[in-house]
């Protein structure tokens, strides 16, 4: 192929920019997934970069730098810098020259740098001085067993990831059988994707593995994943979720497809807290106390059994006070699960460094061409703000535009049309706000729910969709993470958080469960309004995976013309 049709174009600030006409882009954009992140996603080039981090995630998955550069040569149309390429060899090569051990004194760990030069740095580091301790072994310190996760992470923000040789504790022996049916007598079968995710994570068992995450889309079966491995190690288990009805989600997963006793797993959470061999517990229920000068007293669960793995839930969405937490359970295997590693807070060096790195990913396009997801169409409906919204919009300050931009009544009349146009599908109706959500509900007829919805009475709902006994659930964020509404295949957007890619990604995920029918997503969006902007960022990620949004107007949807454009192949 000519050079002047490849589809990249690197530039000498490690920014790549990818021509989505050219005969190679979809191979282009899958193979840069793994190693640069999406910044920016137009309409004919998007834009990538290259960090540090994004080459530590792929060295921690076993690409090579040299493998990263032949990528970037074989898809670049001119030559590529060369500033570029020995940038990609040096930050790259960072990976593995600081390494922690076992020491002697098991309340210690040997830190070890491979040269010198880099020694002397460490030794001359104000964020590390308290930490460092001087040793007899070459090039080494000696840190405090309880400094591991924190001294992981200086290091990472000074551009040393550390490569984590210390083996990890085996736990309380607990054997997790899988079942080769399931409770409900349909047959349980690995996919290969879900062995090889968990075989990444655990490895030979041995130093160096056992921690770090692993990144499949919503519907690819990340819980599976998660008792696969429990079902490697035969450990006691810690399982940290988002809220009550995915600790509810996770026990009734693993009644039905694990050998374990009901009895040996507990729930912990605001309305229970028992304390089992597999425990679930919610994020909220540990980073709660009494006062904002007050402990977390419900650390105390980290220490109440002798845990062998820890499960993050949603690892992207854990809180911090958690981090601080993970910090100290370094010795313990630790295991995120995750549709996408973004995080809005800009925490993914936190991630890396005390949950552990990406050990597996695969493409969602990849996944949805060999029938694991749903095929799925994007819409972004632009709909005008009414007249008598108009002064009150150019007057409000920033937050409040989004606010008005969002709740746009004319709204309502779209989701109606929707609805005309999908009367044999399930339907979510998602979004922000609770007094919009309430007057789309009121309208369509439908059950609302919200987090101060019970959780008695959400998973009624929850089983009467699932039935097919009603069609159109009307959803807060509450439905953005873990909620198992496998009949869902549309999904409608009123409104979200803000520009939030992971938001974006997670409401699609709660159509892409493989089912005959193809799904559709549709976000309904104020036209010349700051939800554009919003709508733009959030759909960066998705683009990313190769998912194309077509836009269309109020106008072409209530004429009829409008068709979902089918997303890239």
């Amino acid at each position: 192929m000519s050079a002047s049709l490849k589809p990249l174009i690197i530039q000498g600030d490690r920014s790549i920019l990818l021509d989505v006409h050219a005969p190679e882009a979809t191979d282009a954009r899958f193979a840069l997934i793994p190693f640069a992140e999406l910044e920016k996603s137009p309409e004919h080039l998007h834009t990538y970069r290259l960090t540090g981090l994004s080459l530590w995630n792929a060295a921690s998955a076993g690409f090579t730098a040299e493998k990263i550069t032949e990528t970037l040569k074989r898809f670049s149309r001119f030559d590529i810098p060369p500033a570029v390429l020995g940038w990609v060899e040096e930050t790259f090569s960072r990976y593995g020259k600081i390494k922690l051990t076992e020491c002697e004194d098991d309340s210690f760990l040997y830190l070890t740098a491979e040269n010198d030069r880099i020694y002397q740095e460490l030794k001359a580091s104000p964020k590390l001085t308290k930490y460092l301790i001087a040793a007899e072994k070459p090039l080494s310190f000696l840190i405090a067993l309880l400094n591991r996760g924190t001294v992981k992470q200086a290091l990472l923000k000074m551009g040393w990831p550390v490569r984590d040789e210390v083996p990890l504790k085996d736990g309380a022996p607990l054997t997790v059988a899988l079942r080769t049916q399931t409770k409900k007598g349909k047959d349980f079968i690995i996919r290969d994707y879900q062995r090889e995710a968990a075989e990444a994570f655990t490895g030979n068992k041995g130093p160096g593995t056992g921690f770090g995450t692993i990144v499949l889309p919503c519907g690819a079966g990340k819980t599976i994943v998660g008792m696969l491995v429990m079902s490697m190690l035969n450990t006691d288990t810690l399982i940290l979720t988002t809220n009550t009805a995915a600790v509810h989600q996770w026990k009734r997963e693993l009644i039905d497809k694990t050998e374990l006793d009901p009895n040996s797993i507990g729930i912990y959470s605001s309305e229970t807290k028992e304390i089992k061999p597999v425990t679930v517990a919610t994020y909220q229920i540990l980073t709660w106390r009494p006062d904002i000068e007050a402990e977390f007293p419900h650390f105390k669960l980290f220490r109440e059994r002798n845990w062998g793995l820890i499960i993050y839930d949603e690892v992207h969405l854990l809180p911090a006070p958690v981090f601080r937490i993970t910090a100290e359970l370094q010795v313990i295997r630790r295991l995120g699960l995750t549709a996408t590693l973004i995080r809005e807070d800009g925490c993914e060096g936190d991630v890396f460094s005390l949950v552990g790195p990406k050990r597996y990913d695969v493409p969602w396009k990849e996944l949805e061409e060999k029938g694991w997801i749903a095929h799925a169409y994007c819409t972004e409906i632009r709909i005008p703000l009414p007249v008598s919204k108009e002064i009150e919009y150019a007057a409000a300050p920033l937050r409040e535009k989004h606010r008005i931009a969002s709740e746009n009544e004319a709204k309502n009349d779209i989701v109606r049309q929707l609805l005309a146009r999908h009367t044999d599908d399930q339907i979510l109706i998602i979004g922000q706000y609770i007094t919009q959500l309430k007057r789309i509900a009121d309208a369509v007829h439908a059950p609302l729910i919200t987090g101060k919805t019970p959780n008695a009475e959400r998973e009624v709902l929850y089983d009467a969709f699932r039935a097919g006994d009603i069609s159109v659930l009307v959803v807060s964020k509450v439905a953005n993470f873990a909620i198992d509404l496998p009949d869902a295949s549309v999904a409608i957007q009123i409104s979200g958080t803000f520009g939030s890619r992971q938001e974006e990604a997670q409401r699609l995920g709660r159509i892409l469960r493989p089912k005959e029918r193809d799904s559709f997503f549709y976000t309904l969006v104020t036209r010349h309004s700051v939800e554009e902007e919003c709508a733009d960022h959030r759909q960066k990620f998705l683009a990313e995976q190769g998912y194309a949004y077509s836009l269309i107007t109020d106008a072409d949807l209530a004429a009829d013309t409008a068709l979902p454009c089918r997303s890239l192949q």
